[in-house]
């Protein structure tokens, strides 16, 4: 198995009314030179939902990404996704698939999607490429770090900020770095009054987009583009733009 986890990868832009439009993937920090290396010759998809009831959305990605994907020379053969509709076939949407895509979304909720279909399970013996976006690059870790994100998360104390994970990978992703720094949610600073005072409890790194980690088959992991290390409430920036680091994953 190999996994690329992404911030956001790009692959489309919207227009004037917010309607997405497919665009090439990004290719900085050698994204998509990199996931050529790998790429199988037929490839089959599998989209799995982070909003599993939500199937307009579904149906929107699985129209988009192919044609993303193609248009950046990694064309797939067919690309299905699994949400409440057909979760029942999971087993083998997994074992048809040699492409698994972690749609992005609400933490928690994808987060119950993947232990409602065992998904942790069924990747054990799954030989294929694994691709994440922001949520499904952080639900990728052994333990998720899910910081609040809609209007009430950072003040309920019932809010659970990590939590089990498919186990991809130790190391734990916080995406979308750029838009979240200056962000405030519940009247508290993102980074500031949340993030880092959570890396006491865990640390992990925060990605900006176009950046990602890589895992190959022999767990060796990469980190490319542009990071920060937040750990024992200090924030320390690791890797740059077109360089990349080796971590412990």
């Amino acid at each position: 198995m190999r996994v690329f986890l992404t911030s956001f990868p790009g692959g489309f832009y919207k227009d004037k009314v917010g309607v997405r439009i497919p665009c090439e993937l990004d290719n900085s920090n050698e994204f998509v030179t990199n996931l050529k290396k790998y790429w199988p010759n037929e490839a089959r998809g599998l989209i799995i939902a982070a909003a599993p009831d939500d199937a307009a959305t579904n149906d929107s990605l699985r129209s988009q990404i192919p044609d993303s994907f193609w248009l950046s020379g990694l064309p797939f053969r067919n690309l299905e996704v699994c949400d409440a509709r057909n979760e029942s076939q999971i087993r083998r949407l997994v074992a048809d698939s040699n492409v698994i895509i972690l749609a992005g979304g609400h933490v928690p909720t994808q987060n119950q999607f993947f232990w409602r279909i065992h998904l942790k399970e069924l990747l054990h013996e799954y030989m294929g490429m694994i691709i994440g976006i922001s949520a499904g690059s952080m639900n990728s870790a052994s333990i998720v770090y899910a910081q609040p994100e809609e209007e009430g998360e950072a003040v309920d104390p019932h809010y659970e900020r990590y939590l089990d994970g498919l186990g991809l990978t130790d190391v734990r992703i916080l995406p979308h770095y750029q838009h979240y720094k200056g962000l405030t949610l519940d009247g508290k600073r993102v980074f500031e009054d949340i993030c880092i005072p959570d890396s006491h409890v865990r640390s992990f790194y925060a990605l900006v987009d176009g950046s990602y980690l890589f895992v190959d088959k022999d767990g060796s992991t990469t980190l490319y583009g542009e990071a920060y290390l937040l750990e024992d409430g200090f924030e320390k920036k690791v890797c740059e733009r077109d360089q990349k680091i080796r971590i412990l994953g």
